[in-house]
Order: structure tokens, then sequence, then C-alpha cells
């Protein structure tokens, strides 16, 4: 029988020490059709990628979302947020997430995977659900990047709730946007390579 294993809860992560995030420095933003290209070439030399997206939150009963607006791909040493308004941008992400033989680790990506087939056209390859690898192993609750970072490395993911709920469809994302959306795809990135699947 598999072992049932708790996952911490809020109080427990508030005591840890912060997971150190990826600065600026190392977030590349890309809304061409050429910074696309480019960040293309760097990312298919990996073998996986941190994943996940953003998009404009919804606020009325029935309103739907024509997201995502933002797909973001990281590796252990830089993260890539990509903006969907271009077209020649929008094309390129379609191609890297349709792309087999590269893993695309993330939590919570049965939403993401719906409205990429909808936006993109496309059909994600080598989609990792995380929660799924924590499950296996006895976590009994869902297991989302901040638990999952606290179990591992015993640290604290800190999320801001008012990026989380900024206008992902604005064509400027400011700073703590930028840092948000790089930080979800190098966190499950993170993740992916500590649990070592």
């Amino acid at each position: 029988m598999t072992q049932r294993l708790e996952t911490p809860d809020k109080d427990a992560i508030a005591l840890l020490p912060p997971f150190e995030r990826l600065g600026l420095d190392r977030i590349t933003l890309v809304n061409t059709a050429q910074q696309a290209e480019l960040a293309h070439d760097a990312l298919i030399a990996s073998t996986a990628w941190g994943f996940d997206t953003e998009s404009k939150p919804t606020f009325r009963v029935g309103e739907l979302s024509d997201g995502p607006h933002v797909l973001q791909l990281s590796t252990g040493q830089r993260a890539w947020v990509f903006q969907l308004h271009d077209p020649g941008c929008k094309a390129v992400a379609a191609d890297l997430l349709a792309r087999p033989g590269i893993a695309k680790a993330g939590f919570g990506l049965g939403d993401d995977r719906k409205r990429i087939i909808l936006k993109l056209g496309v059909e994600p390859a080598g989609i990792l659900e995380l929660n799924t690898i924590f499950k296996m192993q006895g976590y009994r609750k869902e297991m989302g990047v901040k638990g999952a970072v606290a179990v591992l490395f015993q640290q604290r993911f800190q999320k801001s709730k008012k990026a989380a709920t900024s206008n992902w469809a604005n064509p400027h994302l400011s700073e703590s946007q930028l840092i948000y959306a790089a930080n979800d795809a190098y966190a499950a990135y993170r993740v992916w390579e500590a649990l070592g699947i």
C-alpha cells in the first residue's frame, strides 16, 4: 500500500526561507517574430522546460477568456515570456509546444492544454503534470508549485496575488508580471529536475 504523505500547509510554508527566483537579468520578454526565433533556438537545446501560461482574468459570469495571452517556458538558467499578440510570435510558440521529445513540466496544466488547442491550434506534446507525480508518490492533496518547492527544497515560493490577477492581455507587461510568469515556469523546471524524471 502506498504511504500517505502530507502536503505542507500555508503556515508551515510561511516559516521556510525563500526560494531563490530568477531576476529580470535572466528573463527574456518575447513579443516579436524575430525575438521568438532567437528564443526558439535557445530553447530547443534543452530536453525539458518548465511550462505555464497566463490569461487575462474573467470577472463576469459567462465571460469566456480568449487566453492564453502569455506563455512562459524555462530552463534551469533562463525563462522566456512570450506575449501571444504578434502572429509570428504566436506561430513560434505553437511550434515549440507541439515539438515532441521535450518534456513540458508544470502544475494544473489541464486548463492550459485546452486553451492552447483553442488559441494556437496545436496539441501540446510532452506535457508533464507534476501534480500526478506527487500523487504517485503518496501525496493525497493537490500539489501546486508552492507545496512542491516546500517539500523538495524546504523553501517558500512567493506568489503575488496582485500579479496573478493582473491583466495578462496588456501589450506592456510590468516587471512584477514578468517576474511572476517567469518564475512559475522556472520553479516547475527546478521541481522536474529535483524529481529526476
